[in-house]
């Protein structure tokens, strides 16, 4: 099977609330990304994951063009009606009012101040986020509202709104993570295929960390036999950027993510995808996917164990006594307040 370059998945596979199978074949990897605007009725989403330090998620984009072809989000797709395969990558909902549903939520007397993640599903920062530009809009929402957020993203895109992160970060009001997965370009542009190189990455937390963001490094996802032993190089190299603090994540396959990665390991890294696909599974009790809170993040057996130990290692090695501030909570309450008592 020859891998296509461009995109992560290779193919579409059936949407598994569709009765009737389509077959779009491998000709649909060429074609160009279709944006769709949506207006959803709401945009923040109840984290009830034990495995998941924030309690609100945003996403102003549904699909996510940079093609991680390990991305948990794809199975997210069958939900619009699309596949998790290269739908995923070719068709992006743009949920065009986005940043005013946001503003409504944070005026309702109701809401008490708690960090919003931006993404939760998909990168806010995604090419189609240069066209639109919904995650500036909602950066402005939050500083106007003087509001805590978290964006994760592996798009350097994120630069273009240095002037209002430094306001939010001024106040304690903002974190970045940024997602490293490998050092190594031949593997980002396979893995990642429409993502900001490795390179760029630590220029990206260099200049967010100048600015005074605070900068987390995620490293993730770790696939054994594929980027494990790159743990301590990549977590020395953002350190030294200015990540003041690292995550990490063992990769699963749920749903449909399992098919789409194994048919792209044996196109595109056919001499090692039994390798990788056989140490996935001992992370995950036999299994490619892992449902279970506290443990599909980390994996267990042996090899998950000797991930944990570089991780712990990195983290004593090159973050050791590194301040992360903690959220400002009271800047939003203190601007309710004052809001109220114009009226």
């Amino acid at each position: 099977m020859q891998y296509q370059k461009g995109r992560g998945a290779q193919y579409n596979p059936a949407n598994r609330f569709e009765t009737i199978l389509r077959d779009d074949g491998e000709t649909q990897s060429s074609k160009p990304t279709k944006y769709t605007i949506v207006y959803p009725k709401s945009i923040l989403n109840k984290v009830s994951s034990p495995d998941i330090g924030m309690a609100w998620s945003m996403n102003p984009y549904q699909g996510c063009e940079h093609g991680c072809v390990y991305c948990y989000a794809r199975n997210s797709h069958n939900y619009w009606g699309y596949s998790a395969g290269l739908d995923f990558e070719q068709h992006i909902l743009v949920k065009k009012n986005a940043p005013k549903l946001l503003e409504e939520k944070l005026q309702s007397p109701s809401w008490k101040a708690s960090a919003i993640m931006l993404s939760g599903n998909t990168d806010c920062y995604q090419p189609a986020e240069k066209e639109y530009e919904l995650t500036r809009q909602i950066l402005e929402v939050l500083w106007r509202y003087r509001h805590p957020v978290g964006l994760i993203t592996k798009n350097s895109l994120i630069l273009r709104d240095l002037d209002i992160l430094e306001k939010l970060a001024h106040e304690n009001l903002v974190r970045a993570s940024i997602s490293l997965t490998t050092l190594k370009e031949d593997t980002r542009r396979i893995l990642e295929p429409r993502t900001a190189a490795a390179s760029q990455r630590l220029k990206t937390i260099r200049q967010l960390s100048e600015a005074g963001v605070c900068v987390n490094v995620m490293l993730a996802p770790i696939i054994p036999g594929l980027n494990d032993h790159e743990i301590l190089t990549m977590a020395e190299a953002a350190a030294e950027a200015g990540a003041v603090s690292m995550a990490s994540i063992v990769v699963r396959l749920n749903g449909d993510v399992a098919n789409i990665f194994e048919d792209w390991a044996r196109r595109s890294i056919p001499d090692r995808a039994d390798r990788v696909l056989n140490r996935i599974r001992d992370c995950h009790n036999g299994q490619l996917k892992d449902n279970r809170f506290k443990t599909r993040m980390r994996g267990e057996g042996k090899i998950a164990d000797i991930i944990q130990q570089q991780v712990s290692l990195a983290k004593a090695r090159f973050f050791s006594g590194k301040h992360k501030a903690a959220y400002n909570l009271n800047l939003h309450e203190h601007f309710k307040s004052s809001q109220m008592r114009l009226f």
